[in-house]
């Protein structure tokens, strides 16, 4: 249910968007090519009748699914919609096209030198991932619509990234791919580009930084293990503290533990015996003496 509500609001974002590029090419160049450009096209299809088995193989252009033709007719744009796919036809004289490549295009953005917000200079790469959305807005509206989003994206990346901490530059790569995203798609919109992805490859950290940062975290953890030693030799105490409290109370508990103790120490080291003595029995001769 989701994504079909998702792919609908694109279909009718697509659609408003090619409504708005067509009426921003239906003003900017009219479809009435004047007397004489009637006049030339009028002669463009009597030269195509008389010489119809030749001009043939001249009039007719194939697309194929992916892409879109844009035909101009004496340097406008004769349709309000692209040709395609499939079949379409030219007048060899007075027509030229130019195809659009409708697929999903990724790019690399260099590697970009970014001095952050709290003034800590790293080097971030990414990837870009768009679309032409409106093919007659890329042809009409800018020169060279990959190019322009390929410098842009990297203009982009340095003014995004400039705004923020090396903390969040770390931890928040997400909401800084989503903050470029936004930010590339507002600016090709007039060129008919429709940004889908863009993602942070790596940050690269200058190396006496990277040793700062790790000597940082080996204090860190040295400072945890510290402190769970010490949390586990007071436990330790308190359990020591409660167990003489219990052999104190029955003196056999005592002479059980010295059982235990011989029993353990048989299993691990055979070749050791060991008699316990009763401190009663020293106590006797101190006592004598």
């Amino acid at each position: 249910m989701i994504s079909t509500t998702s792919s609908t609001a694109d279909m009718v974002t697509q659609g408003k968007f090619q409504i708005n590029a067509e009426e921003n090419v239906e003003a900017k160049a009219s479809s009435k090519q004047g007397c004489f450009g009637w006049l030339l096209v009028i002669i463009s299809l009597f030269f195509i009748a008389a010489t119809f088995p030749i001009t043939l193989f001249m009039c007719v252009k194939i697309v194929k699914e992916y892409e879109r033709a844009v035909i101009f007719r004496l340097g406008r744009i004769s349709d309000r919609k692209p040709k395609g796919p499939g079949l379409f036809f030219v007048l060899p004289c007075t027509d030229n096209f130019v195809k659009v490549d409708l697929r999903t295009v990724s790019f690399d953005i260099p590697p970009q030198e970014i001095l952050t917000k709290d003034s800590v200079t790293v080097c971030v790469d990414g990837v870009v991932y768009f679309r032409i959305q409106c093919p007659i807005s890329s042809v009409a509206n800018v020169s060279n619509a990959h190019s322009s989003t390929r410098l842009l994206a990297q203009t982009t990346l340095r003014n995004v990234l400039g705004t923020k901490n090396l903390a969040e530059l770390l931890s928040d790569r997400e909401g800084i791919s989503h903050s470029m995203q936004e930010s590339l798609d507002e600016a090709t919109d007039p060129w008919g580009i429709k940004v889908e992805r863009v993602e942070i490859k790596d940050v690269k950290l200058p190396l006496q930084l990277q040793r700062a940062m790790a000597a940082e975290a080996e204090a860190s953890r040295e400072a945890r293990a510290k402190i769970i030693s010490a949390e586990g030799e007071m436990k330790a105490s308190r359990a020591l503290k409660e167990a003489s409290l219990v052999i104190a109370e029955s003196p056999s508990a005592l002479q059980l533990r010295y059982l235990q103790t011989l029993n353990t120490i048989a299993a691990e080291k055979n070749s050791t015996i060991i008699f316990p003595l009763p401190i009663d029995m020293i106590q006797n001769f101190m006592n004598r003496k």
